[in-house]
């Protein structure tokens, strides 16, 4: 089973202050960008894995989307889902992403928002939402960029005598497994891969890659969060966009 960070009362308060900042890193920058790579979902079954607070779940059935489910390994998650984010084409679980085999239905999107880097077993996660995906289907996922999940105890900048960051240091790249790093309290867990191991277990498993974006601040998120600007350095997350032929 995956660690359970959300559950952790500490944890859990201080990442939904994070979120409820309007200018967030998710709200400016990943969330853009990986909604730029969404089909027209009228009509379709949509699995949003590690849906967190159910944001995206509502923003699909105002898509057009016929049935949405939600899975979060967190309690709290799901139990904010569904006070905040309910709708009569929605259904949320509290589940490990592992145990998608249990849900009765398949899917035309399976989306996954930051959420994949938690996950142990990247291959026989991938096997089990491509058995989960209609033909044609499409899998669409963010995580952590490889560059960003690499160090083993967390990232790290060189930085000059007034703190500012002038470059960031990347070891370990090639060398997968799990780390754990300080991120609101100590012992996160999170797994790395090089790129290479991302995509080609995804092709390996029969999908075809359609899409890799790195993404990067607009000008207005700039202007609203200066210090973005470090993504031009190491952007932080990647996204992928992968159909089941």
């Amino acid at each position: 089973m995956s660690q359970n960070l959300f559950d952790n009362s500490e944890f859990f308060e201080k990442y939904k202050a994070l979120r409820d900042k309007a200018y967030n890193y998710n709200n400016l920058v990943e969330q853009p960008a990986i909604k730029a790579l969404l089909p027209d979902l009228s009509g379709l079954k949509v699995l949003d894995l590690g849906c967190g607070f159910g944001s995206n779940c509502t923003d699909f059935m105002k898509r057009g989307a016929a049935h949405v489910v939600g899975v979060d390994i967190s309690s709290k998650m799901i139990d904010v889902a569904k006070k905040e984010n309910a709708g009569s084409a929605i259904e949320y679980s509290v589940m490990d992403m592992m145990d998608i085999p249990k849900l009765s239905h398949t899917f035309d999107l399976i989306f996954s928002s930051l959420a994949i880097h938690y996950v142990k077993d990247f291959a026989h996660l991938v096997k089990i939402i491509y058995e989960k995906l209609n033909p044609g289907g499409i899998l669409l996922f963010s995580q952590e960029h490889p560059i960003t999940t690499a160090p083993k105890f967390g990232p790290v900048w060189t930085k000059d005598d007034a703190g500012n960051r002038l470059y960031y240091n990347l070891a370990d790249y090639m060398v997968s497994g799990e780390r754990h790093v300080y991120w609101f309290i100590d012992g996160v867990e999170k797994y790395h891969r090089p790129l290479s191991e991302i995509l080609n277990t995804l092709i390996s498993t029969g999908f075809r890659i359609e899409k890799v974006v790195e993404p990067l601040p607009s000008q207005d998120a700039l202007e609203k969060r200066p210090e973005l600007a470090d993504e031009f350095h190491k952007t932080s997350c990647i996204i992928i966009k992968a159909i089941k032929d």
